[in-house]
């Protein structure tokens, strides 16, 4: 099994993907609008957008000649011979010939659909003398090739994207085009069609002209790579890059910043962007400062601060000042890295170098201390951020909306929303995401669901995080079903799954139990050509955890180690998990020592998961010790921190402490969670105040909250712990009006305080109810009546009931009667023995 779980660190790049772009020549995305549109074919597996037959549609009069693409090869011009002169720079209409620019003003006034495209564009050849079909010396076609870069351009500059594609189509209809067209004309072309969205289409057409003998140069390959990379397409702009090396084209600079880009977008191991630096290191090729602000930004995903920082060293050893996105994208790192420290210090060195903080850098900050649950600390400098005239925006509120609600305090979460709408600031995705997560995470479906029907009201159709948040709902709350169907649905809706995606399923199919299914989502996921990262490894370790399943959890922490991967905090925090789940309680607390020693980096996050640890398995002295060293340090407490300590109290019957936690949480505005009071009830029904269980129920329907099966089944516990059958009866009634299917927990708990009551009929026959309700009795079932047959002195009837037991329970294990009779025996033996 561990060989099977093994996750390789650096798992090799995915074989370039095979560029299966259309395979219909531009004369079939010329057919008249009449007609459907080609199918796609696009790079698996990703769902490419229908077309826009507006979009693609040319004249009937300029439908390309398949039988001219046989002519002959044209020598390669040199690269940058024939470069737009305004490369760079704002469009502008003075690059053009005196006709050209005629011609580009008919075309901006006159209606695209009615004009004879051709008529207006063989104007062009006049500023020769010569019609369109005579020869046209070298120094003729350039001038014709630069006023058609320029009407492309122009058009395009001007939004007439579809115009811009019809000139450009009639160029490449005549027997001439080679001469007519060049890479700055197709690298402007694939440049608007992506601005567009038009991906698929621009794939399309580089992929035809370099079918039929068009030399596809670096400018109109980097384009491409850009167009794929700037619509979020990152695998195919990964593949374009590597077609355009494997036929030889050497790439720009320009292209290794957008690939550089793609990387950190993608989430690349540190050691795959070291690879493409090399290999421009290797080609001669110098970084620029955007170089090393993409390099930095790479840092962000795996909060690699570290690299980071010496990014931004080797950059000023190089020469280069830090403008203010250097400083703004170090702020992120060092924020998502939760180095506060060093964020407060690039923030004190950007201003001593004269670079006042934007919103950019505020709203960096902001978010970093909202996550790290410093929610003083990030009001602070919202406060600041208005004291210097700048204005908080949408991701100054969401970010803060997110810090709330993950520290468990809606109502303050609620109360920033409010102040955000008043604001005037309209909510974005990121804000309905938030949203939704919160209602999700606090089990109330129903608003959960009324937000995303009003995301979509509010014109803000969802985006991938939208999805992934409603699977990660679904997976912690064990809806397996749900779980499918949504990404069924998500896939169906046009959403390709990402890393982000695959590992949220990862995580919710392990929660709902499936760990086979979330083995069968990893591996669905390295056959699409996703590399995992630290995020990857730490979902596959958080599912090893829930089953408990320590010594592969070692062994993948250890391939981490050897690899490039890097365990952080979240990746020993599962560990932890695994071993307590595992009741490997004595590896935990050698853990945990290397924790407090420092060995291992001392971090909130792996206080805050001792406290829990601990508390699972009820390690009193341990949880609290956990607890006061996260307080003395000065970290924040989260509302499942502050659970966990009620939890182990209650148990304990330690009310007293129990109501300590419960006074700090009042006073520090935390929303009691459902778990808050399923732990309050248990606690309530193991004392003499039993009665404030059911209060506590109705608290909890009171507030909007959902109780689950752990809330009945602790009110029905109290009631029958103290003989009130008649108030068991009612909850249990309560609990199947209410939707809640009783588990075998519930039956135990009646079974048990009939058995108790010298009810054994009544016990019986809620076994037979439990049966014919398709719950399976457990060992627990049966020990509680035969326990009690034994309390009452009547052998002789426990007897009776075991031997008829197979006819009770046709499933009864085969070794189940011989269990219990020696269980009787081992009682009364005991009972013997401590009458000498």
């Amino acid at each position: 099994m561990a060989e099977r779980l093994a996750l390789p660190v650096l798992l090799p790049c995915p074989s370039p993907t095979n560029l299966t772009y259309y395979r219909h020549s531009l004369s079939s995305l010329s057919q008249s609008q009449s007609q459907s549109p080609p199918s796609s074919v696009p790079l698996k597996p990703v769902v490419l957008e229908p077309q826009n037959p507006k979009f693609i549609q040319t004249h009937n009069a300029n439908i390309l000649n398949p039988s001219l693409f046989h002519l002959p090869k044209r020598r390669r011009r040199p690269l940058g011979k024939f470069r737009d002169p305004n490369r760079g720079k704002p469009w502008t209409h003075h690059s053009l010939s005196p006709q050209g620019q005629q011609i580009f003003k008919i075309l901006v006034d006159i209606d695209s659909h009615s004009c004879n495209l051709d008529h207006i564009l063989m104007q062009l050849f006049e500023n020769h003398g010569i019609s369109g079909n005579q020869h046209v010396g070298i120094v003729g076609f350039e001038s014709v090739n630069s006023d058609i870069l320029g009407i492309v351009k122009g058009l395009g500059f001007l939004g007439k994207c579809d115009l811009a594609f019809s000139v450009f189509n009639w160029a490449r209809n005549r027997n001439d085009y080679q001469m007519l067209l060049d890479g700055p004309v197709v690298a402007v072309m694939i440049r608007i069609l992506g601005k567009e969205g038009h991906v698929s289409v621009a794939a399309s057409l580089i992929n035809d002209l370099n079918e039929n003998g068009f030399d596809i140069d670096v400018y109109a390959y980097t384009a491409m790579v850009s167009a794929c990379a700037s619509n979020g397409r990152y695998r195919e702009a990964v593949s374009v890059f590597r077609k355009m090396e494997d036929v030889g084209c050497k790439p720009t600079l320009v292209t290794y910043n957008v690939i550089l880009n793609v990387y950190g977008k993608m989430g690349m191991p540190w050691s795959k962007v070291a690879e493409v630096m090399d290999k421009m290191k290797r080609d001669g090729i110098a970084a620029d400062l955007y170089t090393y602000n993409t390099l930095i930004s790479c840092c962000r995903r795996g909060s690699l601060f570290e690299e980071a920082a010496k990014v931004f060293e080797e950059m000023k050893l190089d020469g280069f000042v830090p403008d203010k996105v250097t400083y703004n994208v170090l702020l992120d790192v060092y924020g998502k890295s939760r180095r506060y420290k060093e964020a407060t210090e690039v923030l004190q060195e950007m201003e001593t170098h004269g670079f006042s903080p934007s919103d950019v850098t505020y709203n960096s900050l902001i978010s970093a201390y909202a996550r790290g649950g410093l929610l003083e600390e990030a009001m602070e400098l919202k406060a600041q951020m208005v004291k210097k005239g700048i204005k908080p925006d949408v991701f100054t509120y969401t970010s803060l909306f997110s810090g709330f609600e993950k520290a468990g305090k809606d109502e303050c979460a609620m109360k920033v929303f409010e102040e955000m709408k008043k604001a005037g600031c309209k909510p974005n995705i990121a804000t309905f995401n938030a949203l939704i997560k919160m209602h999700g995470n606090r089990k109330k479906f129903s608003e959960m669901m009324r937000t995303f029907e009003e995301l979509k009201r509010c014109n803000c159709p969802p985006d991938i995080v939208t999805w992934n948040t409603l699977l990660a709902v679904f997976g912690q709350n064990g809806m397996d079903i749900e779980v499918s169907g949504l990404f069924r649905e998500m896939k169906r809706a046009g959403f390709v799954p990402e890393r982000d995606t695959f590992n949220t399923l990862i995580g919710a199919y392990s929660r709902c139990g499936s760990f086979n299914q979330s083995m069968a989502v990893y591996k669905m996921m390295l056959e699409a050509g996703v590399i995992p990262d630290l995020s990857t490894y730490n979902a596959v370790l958080a599912a090893l955890a829930r089953g408990g399943l320590w010594e592969e959890s070692e062994k993948v922490l250890t391939e981490m180690k050897g690899g490039q991967c890097k365990p952080n905090e979240l990746s020993y925090s599962c560990l932890l998990h695994a071993y307590a789940n595992g009741k490997q309680i004595e590896h935990m607390c050698t853990l945990a020592e290397k924790v407090y020693s420092g060995e291992i980096a001392l971090h909130p996050v792996l206080l805050k998961t001792l406290v829990l640890v601990n508390s699972k398995t009820d390690l009193l002295v341990e949880t609290e010790r956990a607890f006061r060293e996260l307080r003395k340090r000065g970290y924040s407490v989260d509302l499942t921190t502050l659970n966990a300590m009620i939890s182990i109290y209650g148990r304990r019957q330690m009310v007293r402490k129990a109501n300590e936690i419960l006074d700090f949480m009042k006073e520090s505005e935390y929303t009691p969670s459902l778990t808050t009071y399923n732990s309050l009830m248990y606690m309530y029904s193991l004392s003499g105040s039993f009665l404030r269980a059911e209060e506590a129920l109705k608290e909890i329907v009171g507030k909007g909250l959902q109780p689950d099966i752990i809330s009945y089944n602790t009110v029905l516990y109290a009631y029958c712990r103290n003989g009130r059958l008649s108030d068991a009866s009612r909850i249990f009634s309560e609990m199947r009006c209410s939707g809640i299917i009783p588990d075998v927990i519930t039956y135990n708990i009646i079974i048990a305080c009939y058995a108790a009551n010298d009810m054994f009929l009544e016990a019986i026959d809620m076994v037979r109810c439990m049966i014919n309700h398709d719950c399976r009795p457990n060992q627990n079932t049966y020990n509680s009546i035969v326990d009690f047959y034994c309390k009452f002195n009547r052998p002789n009837e426990a007897d009776l009931f075991i031997n008829n037991l197979c006819k009770l329970d046709p499933y009864l294990p085969k070794d189940e009667e011989s269990r219990l009779l020696e269980r009787i025996r081992s009682r009364y033996f005991r009972k013997d023995s401590s009458s000498f």
